[in-house]
């Protein structure tokens, strides 16, 4: 069973859009897929129907949260009159159901890029990693065999061991005369692929928690980040379109740049200072308001939502604002409605890129 705890970012409901934090959780979010029927059109990894893809197996994506929001919402006439077809009743999809979703995506990989086992066994070898960790015994002493590594099941461990492995790693780099060995995204990748694939590894419970990140800015500052991450190297919208495994690859190569010892995390702290730093960037696209003000015009928006008589609901932000995650909610309660008056009008139904939903999303963000 894949599970995840994620903290989402702020979600609005169509009615009053009361702001708050919702913790979207990877098995609620499951259990939606079943229970709303998507599985039954949509699989992943091979468990479901196949009139649909497969969200778990999609090759050469380069997917986001933002993407993910603008595809459900392009395909969504196409997906309410297949449930009709079906039989299916649309149930209401709350911020909380949206954020489930998310967080059951993500635990199952959705927003990952593909690896290959056999180019990650050959970089296991190429990057010295073999000649100290064993995959079942330890080549070296206090180098932990792969079977040990708690970060094959933990992205956010990865991300933490990763971090706090660096300073033992430079040393032992340097008692054998090897130069750093940097990683690639797509290097990291790879490896994990192998080694989850070794025998020993295939049984182990993939367990991803993000608790709210209530201390996360209090340890960022305590830990001395702040210190280097200001100005130029403020890590604001730095991290916006990167997941987990591109930031451990960052923090890993980070650690050749250093010039003191780095502080070490436990996994606890390192979640919450990701829970500060990461998930919230991570859930919301970068938009320009700009380019949302004239998104919001050439897709119709205005037609209705700026008709009182339409009936179409305001969309005066909340404290808080929108976010991927809410637009899919916003989509699922507002959309058959909307589509109803669209056909009403004649108008077609609003078809977004990923930077359009990003620009929208922004664009709606500055109304008051």
């Amino acid at each position: 069973m894949l599970m995840v705890r994620l903290v989402a970012a702020s979600a609005l409901a169509w009615s009053g859009f009361a702001a708050n934090e919702i913790v979207g959780d990877a098995h609620r979010g499951e259990q939606l897929f079943r229970t709303e029927r998507c599985v039954e059109c949509h699989s992943i990894n091979g468990r479901g129907g196949s009139l649909a893809p497969d969200l778990g197996k999609r090759i050469d994506r380069d997917f986001t949260p933002t993407v993910m929001a603008s595809l459900m919402w392009n395909h969504a006439p196409q997906m309410w009159s297949a449930m009709r077809k079906e039989g299916i009743v649309r149930a209401s999809l709350s911020g909380e159901s949206a954020a489930d979703l998310f967080a059951y995506f993500i635990s199952a990989r959705y927003f990952e890029r593909p690896g290959d086992a056999a180019r990650g066994k050959q970089i296991f070898t190429a990057k010295h990693c073999a000649e100290c960790h064993g995959t079942t015994t330890s080549n070296a002493a206090g180098a932990p065999p792969v079977s040990k590594w708690e970060s094959l099941t933990d992205p956010l461990i990865l991300v933490q061991q990763m971090w706090n492995h660096g300073a033992k790693m430079r040393e032992a780099y340097a008692q054998k005369k090897l130069r750093w060995s940097a990683l690639t995204s797509q290097e990291l990748r790879d490896v994990l692929v192998y080694l989850q694939g070794l025998p020993e590894n295939r049984a182990l419970v993939t367990a991803f928690a993000f608790p709210p990140s209530d201390s996360g800015e209090a340890l960022f500052q305590s830990k001395g980040c702040a210190d280097c991450h200001k100005g130029k190297l403020a890590l604001e919208n730095r991290l916006r379109t990167q997941n987990l495994t591109d930031l451990a690859v960052d923090m890993w190569n980070h650690q050749a740049n250093m010039r003191q010892p780095p502080p070490n995390f436990s996994q606890e702290e390192m979640r919450q200072i990701l829970g500060y730093v990461w998930t919230k960037q991570y859930l919301q696209g970068g938009g320009d308001v700009e380019r949302g003000k004239k998104v919001f015009a050439e897709k119709n928006c205005a037609t209705c939502h700026n008709d009182p008589a339409s009936g179409a609901p305001s969309l005066a932000r909340g404290p808080d604002g929108y976010t991927d995650v809410t637009m899919i909610s916003a989509l699922w309660g507002h959309g058959p409605r909307m589509l109803q008056l669209m056909t009403e009008r004649k108008l077609p139904w609003p078809r977004f890129t990923a930077p359009q939903m990003a620009d929208l999303i922004a664009y709606l963000n500055s109304l008051h």
